[in-house]
């Protein structure tokens, strides 16, 4: 059985670390705060300093940080993966940083003494995702590398596709986020303006649930706008992040992302009024401020 690494053990990297050690995988793991990392000895892992330390005791580093400093700061800074590399140690990020630093990554990681491989593999699906093995993994990388490592990646999603090479895994995982962002604005708009009218905003998402409006965002982020129920779940200051990557990308490729660059201010309206932890289905708050008028509130009748 390999012997697996993880670095980042938050929200997202704690129940993927747990589901490698239900399997019997031996896991090592580190985390910036290293107390965030210490339940997951009560199911057997061990608990090291450093990602250096992990990837001397590793066959294979999981790295899932916030953002693309982080993710070079353990692959590369002081004490990280690279200076305990070894031969045939294999790094996947599964976090979602910029495509093109990925890219630069995989070639510093070549160029390594040793040199060691490298896989993006950001994942959606948020924390009932990870916890239930059902992630979706967009992968970039060799395919010899990637059928390898599927297994593991079993362990902890169900959609798992090979993208394309290194950084295609970011690129699409970016794509994922403009979907998400402005199918969760299109439902906290259908409801609001359903509420507003009149309608009983549950019994509207009931109704489009039948229909081809049809979608998980409307099943999970419209019964969270409903319910009024905004503790994350996935951060709002987390999608601003992946948005900055979509439309800093959209302007070096020269491609218009009007829609996305709208649900950005959106999302900047949110972190503005104290949001910036909310769940990103609060995007919902910065349309009801503009309407001043909420989800739930009954509305007036109008001659």
């Amino acid at each position: 059985m390999e012997r697996v690494g993880f670095v980042g053990t938050g929200i997202m990297g704690t129940p993927m670390a747990r589901n490698a050690l239900k399997a019997g995988f031996a896991v090592t793991v580190t985390n910036r705060s290293i107390d965030r990392a210490k339940p997951l000895a009560d199911t057997g892992a061990t608990i090291l300093r450093t990602p250096r330390e992990v990837a001397e005791r590793s066959d294979i580093v999981v790295t899932m940080v916030t953002n693309t400093p982080d993710v070079e700061a353990v692959m590369f800074g002081p004490d990280g993966i690279a200076s305990g590399a070894h031969e045939g140690l294999l790094a996947i990020d599964m976090s979602t940083i910029s495509p093109a630093a990925t890219r630069d990554l995989a070639k510093r990681a070549a160029a390594n003494r040793p040199p060691f491989r490298t896989l993006d593999a950001p994942v959606s699906g948020g924390e009932v995702g990870a916890k239930a093995a059902s992630l979706t993994i967009m992968v970039g990388g060799s395919e010899a590398t990637f059928a390898k490592v599927k297994p593991l990646f079993e362990l902890m999603g169900k959609n798992i596709t090979l993208v394309g090479g290194n950084g295609d895994g970011q690129t699409t995982k970016v794509a994922n986020q403009i979907i998400v962002a402005l199918t969760i604005e299109a439902v906290g708009e259908a409801l609001l303006y359903a509420a507003k009218a009149g309608a009983d905003p549950a019994k509207v998402r009931q109704a489009l649930m039948g229909g081809f409006a049809s979608s998980r965002i409307l099943e999970v982020h419209g019964e969270r706008m409903v319910k009024r129920t905004f503790d994350p779940g996935f951060r709002i200051e987390l999608h601003q992040k992946d948005l900055n990557l979509a439309l800093s990308t959209g302007r070096q490729l020269g491609v218009a992302l009007p829609n996305t660059a709208t649900a950005q201010e959106l999302f900047t309206s949110c972190a503005a009024h104290g949001g910036a932890a909310w769940d990103h289905s609060a995007i919902v708050r910065a349309l009801e401020m503009m309407a001043n008028f909420e989800i739930g509130q009954k509305a007036k009748a109008t001659s």
